[in-house]
């Protein structure tokens, strides 16, 4: 006995219910799953990377914050308004410890914002070799801080230093580099140049290959030389990595450290090589006086915040017009 048949009229409906009947709403029930799934998974690393952050970057900023207004006392924490600022602005080393930061600074911006420039021009020029060029740029960042400047502090020694030994063989004076006020933050900023340019070298370079050749071959036509094809072809090509590392740089250096701490014992001689997050750390741990030393890091913050506020407005500004 043959199977019954549909009716004309009947095929196409039947032919919809078995293709989607009960399908889409099982298809759109397992989508839901797919996607609930998916976004779940892409909030929880999501939010594990926000509570990580807010742990370790936004609650030391609102702790530090609060301390700079209170005073803790034989464990008793009260709120001192505006006292913590009045002893930091008292302190004489607090003008002292802002002229050594800003002498750094200016410094560094010198050396060490122009020198891997310089550097990342040299290597562009080459045709080969220059992966080995790049590993041997970065090395001295690979190296660990206290290495580097223990390094520092052995070839800066009077005695046997490397660098004496160099001006006793071109017959010029030799030099106390750490021990003399007038060169103490100099060779400070050399060891922090030679241990932090490679990264800056290699953003330079990449920026650099990343400049059109047809720009340098029309320059050339043009009878354009070495320098006026850097300043009339490169800086322009390369002016918002030069802008934004320019921002880094002096953000940077303003919370130097690391070397004035282990080359010149933080304060130099008669205080030269005194900085700002120096004297926040004599606060801390010598005097222990945290809400100083909250105080001055917040005027520290709220001045590079400004800074970089005022600087991208009026980088805004330049690129509008």
């Amino acid at each position: 006995m043959s199977a019954p048949t549909l009716s004309t009229s009947e095929q196409p409906e039947a032919r919809i219910r078995r293709a989607s009947g009960s399908r889409p709403r099982a298809t759109s029930r397992e989508g839901f799953l797919r996607a609930l799934r998916h976004h779940l998974s892409a909030h929880s690393f999501l939010i594990g990377a926000v509570l990580c952050f807010s742990f370790f970057s936004w609650y030391p900023m609102v702790r530090e914050f609060l301390l700079a207004f209170q005073k803790t006392e034989d464990g008793r924490t009260t709120w001192a308004g505006w006292d913590n600022l009045r002893t930091v602005f008292a302190d004489p080393a607090f003008w002292q410890a802002w002229r050594g930061t800003l002498l750094f600074t200016g410094l560094a911006l010198v050396l060490g914002f122009a020198v891997p420039f310089v550097v990342a021009l040299v290597i562009n020029e080459f045709r080969h070799a220059q992966a080995y060029l790049r590993l041997l740029v970065y090395l001295p960042v690979m190296l660990p801080p206290v290495a580097s400047v223990l390094l520092f502090k052995y070839l800066y020694d009077p005695g046997y230093g490397l660098f004496n030994s160099i001006l006793d063989t071109l017959h010029l004076p030799q030099q106390q580099w750490l021990q003399d006020p007038d060169t103490a933050m100099l060779s400070v900023v050399i060891a922090a140049t030679w241990m932090n340019m490679g990264g800056a070298t290699l953003i330079y370079l990449a920026a650099l290959q990343a400049v059109p050749g047809e720009l340098y071959e029309a320059a050339e036509l043009d009878g354009a030389g070495l320098l006026r094809k850097v300043w009339h072809v490169t800086v322009p090509q390369t002016r918002l990595i030069l802008s934004l590392m320019l921002l880094m740089q002096i953000i940077a250096t303003m919370q130097v450290f690391t070397e004035p701490f282990l080359l010149t014992n933080g304060a130099g001689p008669e205080g030269s090589t005194t900085t700002v997050v120096y004297l926040i750390y004599q606060y801390a741990f010598n005097f222990n006086d945290y809400g100083a030393a909250a105080a001055l890091g917040l005027l520290l913050l709220v001045l590079l915040a400004g800074f970089s506020a005022a600087y991208v407005r009026l980088s805004r500004t330049a690129d509008d017009a």
